[in-house]
């Protein structure tokens, strides 16, 4: 017994951020998929790993508090550099993205995108990251391989599950179309920015009645739910905020980490909502 908790110790003290990261891909997904966003974003794969922060996005403040915390291996769920494949060409001559990029370096941190994996297969982690957030893990699902996006709760209304999210999520931007009073039982869940076909898709469903979704494009289904609304149909639409609608799925890929490196110290860190209502002002900062 002494002998296997020497020998992890001595793991933990020479995990190399590349060995971390390929254990990571494999737990989310069995074979990692050839052309992908996950990949290292900055830093030197084969630093050891000091301890290991999750987080919806990696800015500036996140960066800090690992710092702060002795976190090395960022593993973040969006980009790091401001587009989705984190090409640098259009900022490298920008004060901003040299600013960030030098911290990385300066404190020799290793950023980490974990976005398609954790998706993937059979299960979107992510998803189930909200739904325990909201409690809803155990409300049922259609059967097929979309049913998991599909979910029935308690009757409830339109405006009711909106103050119930909004303090659930603790969302200061979230936006809703539709009828405060309509009825809702159905709903589709679609975290992230999913696009207007698959968020128009959720919402053709017969009986749904509401999608809620982090972020959409205010001239596509934006404006679809509008319409619907007009037509007299029972539709509505959620929108949290990307971040809000992500962040308890990093959340919960923390707690993945914790069982898969025992060893180790693995935080996560709230990257918090980018944009504030000006009747709450902005929110805190949390660590």
């Amino acid at each position: 017994m002494l002998l296997a908790l020497i020998s992890t110790a001595l793991q933990a003290q020479t995990l190399r951020a590349s060995d971390a990261i390929a254990q990571i891909q494999h737990r989310y997904a069995a074979v990692p998929a050839a052309t992908t966003v996950d990949t290292v974003k900055a830093g030197d794969p084969e630093a050891v790993v000091t301890g290991i922060a999750t987080t919806f996005l990696d800015t500036m403040d996140v960066l800090r508090e690992a710092v702060r915390r002795g976190d090395n291996l960022i593993i973040t769920h969006e980009p790091t550099f401001y587009n989705h494949r984190d090409d640098t060409s259009y900022f490298k001559d920008d004060p901003v993205y040299k600013e960030k990029r030098a911290y990385i370096e300066e404190h020799h941190l290793v950023v980490f995108r974990l976005h398609d994996a954790i998706h993937a297969g059979a299960t979107d982690h992510i998803l189930m990251g909200v739904y325990r957030a909201l409690g809803w893990e155990n409300y049922p699902h259609p059967t097929g391989p979309t049913g998991q996006y599909f979910v029935t709760i308690p009757k409830t209304t339109l405006g009711e599950i909106a103050r119930a999210l909004q303090a659930q999520l603790h969302a200061q931007t979230m936006r809703v179309e539709g009828n405060p009073a309509l009825s809702i039982t159905h709903v589709a869940l679609v975290p992230g920015s999913a696009g207007l076909e698959r968020q128009v898709l959720a919402l053709r469903q017969p009986d749904v009645e509401l999608l809620i979704a982090g972020e959409a494009s205010e001239w596509e289904t934006v404006e679809y739910v509008r319409d619907a609304v007009a037509q007299g149909r029972h539709k509505a639409m959620i929108l949290l905020g990307h971040e809000v609608s992500e962040e308890p799925g990093m959340e919960e890929c923390a707690k993945e980490l914790r069982v898969l490196f025992p060893s180790l110290r693995v935080d996560h860190l709230v990257a918090g909502q980018p944009l504030w209502n000006p009747e709450q002002g902005p929110a805190a900062k949390k660590p």
